[in-house]
């Protein structure tokens, strides 16, 4: 199915955005460090039944340069003009770990703007990203520290569960996940830094109650270190009468592991909705 590129100018960022497929229509917010193409296995899968609109962040890929200073507000804000450069009025909202704070934004700054909300691996402020455990620092310091071959392998580590990599080549799989990302997995974006310092500046927890009445579907992995499953619950827990689901096997990377099972997820939430 072919797949149509757009830039809008906005706030001192040129944006790039990309539709694909038909139906209802379903915005993808993707999170720290990962271009729009991260969402290529949901929208590849999803394209045959939903109109699937992905964009590089501002500072990522395509959208340069950053502008002013970012904020979760900012990308929030970023989103709301995507959809207006679409024609989009109203659109499902999926975003994944940062990209999931930042539905969480725009809903709660444009609620009639959001169909529903899939939020997956993700958190409701900064205060519950990545707590300081040893694992967490452990996992931090091998992104970082040695070869870009074992950069790249310690990534992987933040993706998969801890007997995920022993199943997989993960040499084979980190040169496959390039193209995904959008950079070596080796490499951080520089935008990253900038990405991470929103996110900790950020809490929507005090105001998730007045997403009563939003359908919202919340997804945790069990392994994840960035995204908690104990952050996800917060998220229901706030959200009155969001759907909570965990995902034993999986990490942080779980749209990408995990593809089938999270897009059988969001089918079946989407389809749960009557008005589109």
């Amino acid at each position: 199915m072919n797949c149509m590129e757009h830039v809008i100018e906005h706030r001192g960022c040129r944006i790039a955005y990309d539709i694909v497929g038909t139906g209802p229509r379903v915005l993808f917010i993707q999170g720290v460090g990962v271009h729009g193409a991260g969402w290529l296995p949901q929208t590849d899968a999803l394209a045959d039944r939903y109109e699937c609109l992905s964009f590089d962040n501002r500072g990522m890929g395509r959208s340069q340069p950053v502008g002013p200073a970012l904020t979760v507000e900012q990308m929030a804000d970023d989103a709301r003009a995507v959809l207006d450069a679409a024609g989009w009025e109203k659109a499902h909202v999926v975003g994944h770990s940062l990209g999931g704070l930042v539905a969480v934004q725009l809903a709660l700054a444009a609620r009639e703007r959001v169909r529903s909300l899939a939020l997956l691996c993700t958190f409701s402020g900064g205060r519950y990203v990545a707590p300081f455990t040893p694992r967490m620092i452990w996992l931090g310091l091998r992104t970082r520290v040695g070869t870009r071959r074992m950069r790249r392998r310690g990534f992987l580590r933040l993706l998969y569960p801890p007997a995920g990599l022993d199943v997989i080549d993960a040499d084979a799989k980190a040169e496959q996940l390039e193209a995904i990302f959008g950079h070596d997995l080796a490499d951080q974006p520089l935008i990253v830094s900038d990405q991470l310092r929103a996110v900790r500046a950020a809490d929507a927890t005090p105001r998730l109650g007045e997403l009563a009445g939003l359908p919202s579907l919340v997804v945790s992995a069990a392994h994840d270190p960035i995204a908690t499953p104990s952050a996800g619950r917060i998220l229901t827990d706030g959200i009155p009468g969001s759907r909570y689901v965990e995902i034993s096997d999986a990490s942080h990377g779980l749209p990408i592991t995990h593809a089938d099972q999270v897009n059988a997820l969001l089918h079946e939430h989407l389809a749960s909705i009557v008005t589109h």
